[in-house]
Formats: C-alpha cells, structure tokens, sequence
C-alpha cells in the first residue's frame, strides 16, 4: 500500500497489529513486549507513558545537552583534519542521549554503547553477518539496561525526577504493576536508540548542504522556518527504512478489496514521500515546499503515519527534526570545511542506507 488515502487507512488505530508483522531482524529496533509491539488500550497507555517524555520541556533540554555535545566535539576536529561525519555524529547523539535520560555518565561507556546501538541500527535491515552482530551485541546492551533499571528500584540510583530512567523504572501498566525489568529495559533502549539512528538524517543533511550549496547560506543563518523546511525535505527526499508492516486485526473491506484476519500487508513509506500527488516534481530536492507547510499525518510519513497517541507513529518525530535542525545549522554556520572525493552513492538495496563513505569531511577550523 501507498498514498495518502493508503496511509490514512493503513494507520487507522485498532486496524493493524505489529504482532507478527515485523520480520525478526527488526526486532533489534521494535523490542519485544515494547509499546511498539503493543495493541489497544495497552498500547495507548503505555505510549502514552512514552510521549510524557516528548513535551517541549523534554525537546529543549535535550537540544541544549546536544548542542553542547556537539561543540565538544567540534572542537577537537581541526587537530584531525580528516572526520567520518557518520561516526562523529553516532557519538556525540549517545552521549547526548545518556544525559538527556538521566543517566550518570560513571554508569556509561560511551564508546562502547554508541558501537552497540550503531550494530542494532546497521542490522536490523538485513540479515546474516550484520544481523548476528547486532543481536550479539543487543545482549550486552539489555544487561547494561537492566543493571541500570534494577539500581533505580533498589534505590542505588536516583535520577533526575521525570527523565527517561526514571520514568521508566517506576512506570506501571494498566495493571498498576511495574513493568518486568526486561520490558522496562527495552523501553530504555527505546528511548536512547533512536536518538542515534538520528545520525543518519544528519548525514543526509550534510550530504544536502553539500549537493546544494546555494542553500548552506539560508541554513547558516538560524531561521527557524528555513531550517525547518530544509529538515523536513531531508527527511522525505532521502530513504531510511522504506516499509512497515502490519496484520490484520479484524476482516474489512476496502475500495473492493478484502482483508482477512492475519493478511499482512506492508506500507510502503519512501514510495509516499516520492508520491507526485502529495510532492510535486519528488526527485527534486525543494525545501521549499515545507515553507508554511501544514500535514495531516498521512502525507509525510518519514517515521509513520497518524496520531501519536492512539497509533503507532514514532513518538520522538519531534526530536528528530530538532536535532536535525540543530546539528546542520552548526554545520553551516561554525565549521569550516570542505569535502574530498569519495564515494558518496546511496544503495537503495541497503537497509537502513547511507552514504557508502560515512561522509567524510575536511576541518579547517571552527568559525568561532
């Protein structure tokens, strides 16, 4: 399925049921006995527990904790000369994210986890040897989790009231009973994971800023609605994951089609981000046409599609495009850069994708 008419119907709430749907490698991004995996009343509220932690309070103090991580990083790049952007960015968002959640940084190796959720993110769309290794390195990063929610309940560990940890930790379903800690561990990673897989987004905007250089300018200048358009743009003309999936809940009809119980039926999001209906001319990269721009849910459909309380939308989208913002902006407008030759193609038979090179980048020296 595809199109707007298709996502309005695909992410209709109580249509669809991930059980099931999901291949298992994907498992390393959708955890099991997570909100993701959830139906229902049981799914509501535990996303809403998870949107508690998306208010705008929550997207400041995260940009804050990234924009200083990001200048701490900045910093060091002229010494180098010569940075994997992909890399660098992996880092700096783990160790924004860590903080953001409230988790001390004695509790954290962030060398180590920022390599554990790249493995998780890298494999998740293949299988094999990328597989094999994200779910090997998955265990370790449960056991960290676990350690970290198990020290909260036994009281060796007090974090920030409100902040992921310790939201999670002392969250109770509609049962009024705590999560198991291997769920409550999974929401963690939940939480703390996507914030890398950010990364790619990142590095699809500076790929931007480099194939179209007549906007570096517009970006460097901190417009908000400019960054904003720009953001938006990257997120539907570059691919990320390029489907989900679903099985149905209860037998329908639709526009003469039936659906029996457990058909499963994937939704095809890069093709409605390149659906000339919704975009005209899809293959051109125009920002512009986010500028005063007003979805519905169902149009761009980068993360999902739908409300984020009552579906199963990515409840962090808000984040991401901060982030994004955030992350180019200081790329425009302090860095000093250029970049050499290397393979910069994207294989649209690779999931998630990249670059091939990481994006590599030249530092002379910060602007300031």
């Amino acid at each position: 399925m595809s199109g707007h008419e298709g996502a309005r119907m695909f992410w209709q709430p109580g249509r669809f049921t991930r059980r099931g749907a999901i291949p298992p490698t994907t498992l390393l991004l959708q955890d099991a006995g997570s909100a993701e995996t959830l139906d229902g009343e049981d799914h509501r509220h535990r996303k809403a527990m998870m949107m508690s932690l998306q208010t705008p309070g929550d997207r400041a103090r995260m940009l804050t904790i990234a924009q200083e991580e990001w200048r701490a990083r900045v910093g060091g790049w002229p010494a180098r000369r010569r940075v994997r952007l992909f890399d660098e960015t992996e880092s700096v968002l783990c160790a924004a994210a860590c903080r953001w959640a409230g988790i001390p940084g004695s509790h954290v190796d962030h060398a180590r986890l920022t390599r554990e959720f790249s493995a998780m993110i890298d494999g998740a769309g293949t299988v094999f040897r990328r597989t094999t290794q994200g779910l090997l390195l998955r265990s370790r990063t449960e056991h960290w989790a676990r350690g970290l929610v198990g020290a909260v309940r036994a009281g060796q560990l007090a974090p920030e009231p409100g902040s992921p940890l310790a939201v999670i930790a002392r969250h109770r379903d509609r049962d009024e009973q705590a999560l198991p800690v291997d769920v409550a561990a999974n929401e963690l990673i939940n939480v703390l994971r996507p914030v890398v897989a950010v990364a790619r987004y990142i590095v699809f905007g500076a790929l931007a800023l480099h194939d179209y250089p007549e906007w570096r300018a517009r970006v460097a200048t901190g417009d908000d609605a400019t960054l904003t358009a720009f953001a938006q743009e990257v997120r539907r003309f570059y691919p990320f994951f390029p489907a989900v999936g679903g099985r149905v809940l209860d037998a329908f009809d639709w526009r003469g089609l039936h659906f029996a119980e457990g058909t499963w039926v994937l939704f095809d999001m890069h093709g409605t981000n390149h659906d000339p209906r919704l975009w005209p001319e899809p293959e051109r990269f125009k920002p512009e046409r986010f500028m005063g721009w007003q979805g519905d849910g169902f149009d761009l459909v980068a993360q999902g599609g739908g409300d984020y309380l009552t579906g199963h939308r990515c409840p962090g989208e808000a984040m991401t495009v901060d982030m994004v913002k955030a992350a180019l902006h200081l790329l425009a407008s302090e860095v000093v850069y250029t970049v050499p030759r290397q393979d910069l193609s994207i294989s649209l038979s690779r999931m998630p994708t990249m670059p091939a090179s990481g994006f590599q980048i030249e530092v002379a020296a910060p602007v300031r």
